[in-house]
Order: structure tokens, then sequence, then C-alpha cells
């Protein structure tokens, strides 16, 4: 009866031995598509900061992730992309909006340098926050300018306002929390700056 008993768990233990390794294979099996999968991102990872790197990659970058929100949001007869105004310039996309207030022109802008710079500051090094923050500043407000003096009241063309797209959250969210200045500034020219986020609320 002893070794009935004591032959019974050893069938016990090895039929749970048996299914506790046939889980573990599962579960590495597992673990090495998920290794793949890292591997996989990490190189695309690698792969949008070099894109990123490049300043008219960049620009491309914004422009597709432009279009992808207007041509989701809104029907093809309401915008268009690339027009040339009489003046020679080129707007990223112009939304079709009748008088008043007419067409609104939206540029993409992406600032990374002076935004990757203040972010790399070391902790307590005023100095350099400084210097950080006015390069960030001197960037968001030549992109204002630019497209104050390009795409706002066009006469005929666009309306009394523009918008300034901002294709990264990031960026965005520092300027409205560290740089309302420049914010109220951006609205006194009358360009509305945007994120991906705002910009599908907006429209």
């Amino acid at each position: 009866a002893l070794s009935k008993v004591v032959h019974e768990r050893l069938d016990r233990t090895e039929k749970a031995t048996g299914q506790i390794v046939t889980d573990l294979r599962e579960r590495l099996v597992r673990i090495d598509e998920a290794q793949k999968k890292i591997g996989e991102l990490s190189t695309q990872v690698v792969g949008l900061q070099e894109v990123l790197s490049n300043k008219q990659a960049r620009g491309a970058f914004g422009e597709v992730q432009l279009n992808d929100l207007v041509s989701s949001a809104l029907p093809p007869s309401a915008y268009a992309f690339q027009v040339t105004l009489s003046s020679g310039v080129r707007a990223d996309c112009l939304l079709k909006l009748p008088h008043p207030p007419g067409p609104i022109a939206v540029d993409a802008k992406f600032p990374l340098e002076s935004y990757r710079a203040l972010r790399a500051v070391a902790p307590g090094d005023t100095a350099a926050l400084q210097v950080a923050q006015r390069a960030f500043q001197q960037a968001i407000r030549k992109h204002i300018g630019d497209i104050r003096e390009k795409y706002v009241g066009v006469p005929g063309e666009t309306a009394e306002s523009a918008l300034m797209f901002l294709p990264s959250e990031a960026v965005y969210a520092e300027l409205h929390a560290n740089f309302t200045t420049i914010v109220e500034e951006s609205y006194k020219a009358r360009v509305w700056i945007v994120s991906p986020t705002t910009m599908m609320a907006t429209l």
C-alpha cells in the first residue's frame, strides 16, 4: 500500500513537473518573441532619431503628420496642401473657409534643436538654462514672425490669422508651461500655436 501511494505521488509530481516545463517553454518562446520586437522597435527609434536630426526630413515629418490630421478630420473640399500664394510663398496647408474669415494657412514648424538643448541642461546650471531658454524663445519667436509675415491677412487670399503646427506634444507643453510670454505674443500676432491633439480639436 505504501509503495502504491508513493508511486501515485511520484506520478502526480512527474505530471506537474512536465506541465511546469511546458509552461516555461511557452513563456521562453514569448520572451524570445518580445525581445525580437524590442530589437525591431529600438531600430525604429534610432531611425526616427536619424530622421529628426535632419532639418529637411524633420520638416517633412511635420508635414506628413499635419496632412494625416487634416485629411482625417475634414472633407477633401475643405483643405489643400502645399498651396502657393500670389506672393510666391507656399503654405503647408490651407483650410478653405468662406469670407469672413477666409482661408486659414497652416505652417508646420519643429524647433527640435533648441528644445533638445533646453532639456539637456544639467540641473542647477542656471547660466546654461538661461542661454537655452533664450535660444528656444528666439526660435519660436522667429517662426511666429515668419508665419505672420507670410500667411496672415494676405488680401483676398488668407484670413487675419494663421496656425503654427508643432508636431510634438512635448514641445507644445514646454512652451505653454514655461514660456507664456511667447504664447501671448503669438496671440497678438494672430498666430495660433497648435499641437497634434489641439490641432484635431481645432479642426
